[in-house]
């Protein structure tokens, strides 16, 4: 079985170590880069050819929001991860809408980084449990009327972008709602099709805007 090829922005040195080593000790991983800024970002990325990228948000020069946006706007299927010590809901709603498929904080242990940075590669959307909660908020902050719903999703549908918006991968949701795979796979294009988005991130972004009760 082909490893997961992971690349590490991150400007702390000791950290940026420790996360090559800790991705180089798990069997299914492999870090081929680390770098301290996305100052070459776009470069690095074409020339690695990493399955994931592992992104700090705050780095000197050029940090991770803009290289997120940079890396979107030539690899649109990339998966990246970012990574932060705040919990700061405009930050967190920031990279969802620029296109992260996953918001872990630092300070998560490093069997879930782990575990987040395989959910990615398994479509999920990885998200902290104090970060999935503050989505949750935001999702149903926005707008208070009851069943609010402009998407016309059905009740499954409405069930399955919830579970996504905490971070589930779809194995996950497929095992929750007692579905198979190709059943949950079906929901999520008719789920992405409704809300004319393409990837969760895009349809968490878009449940959060529209302030849909999920």
């Amino acid at each position: 079985m082909a490893k997961i090829n992971v690349v590490v922005f991150d400007d702390n040195d000791t950290r940026r170590d420790g996360l090559e080593m800790m991705i180089n000790l798990t069997d299914t991983l492999a870090c081929v880069g680390t770098f301290p800024d996305c100052r070459e970002v776009v470069q690095m990325v074409h020339e690695l050819k990493p399955d994931v990228v592992l992104m700090d948000i705050d780095m000197p020069y050029v940090n991770g929001l803009e290289g997120l946006k940079q890396l979107r706007q030539v690899y649109p299927d990339l998966r990246i991860l970012m990574q932060t010590v705040f919990e700061d809901d405009e930050k967190i709603f920031e990279c969802i809408r620029a296109g992260a498929d996953g918001y872990i904080l630092k300070k998560t242990p490093p069997h879930e980084l782990i575990k987040g940075i395989i959910d990615v590669m398994e479509g999920g959307a990885p998200m902290t449990a104090s970060v999935a909660r503050q989505v949750l908020r935001m999702v149903s902050e926005p707008r208070k009327q009851k069943d609010h719903n402009p998407f016309n999703l059905t009740a499954r549908e409405k069930e399955i972008l919830g579970y996504l918006v905490k971070g589930m991968s779809y194995k996950m949701i497929a095992d929750t709602c007692f579905l198979s795979m190709a059943t949950i796979n079906t929901h999520i294009r008719h789920i992405y099709e409704k809300l004319q988005v393409h990837s969760g991130t895009e349809a968490v972004a878009k449940a959060i805007s529209n302030g849909l009760n999920v």
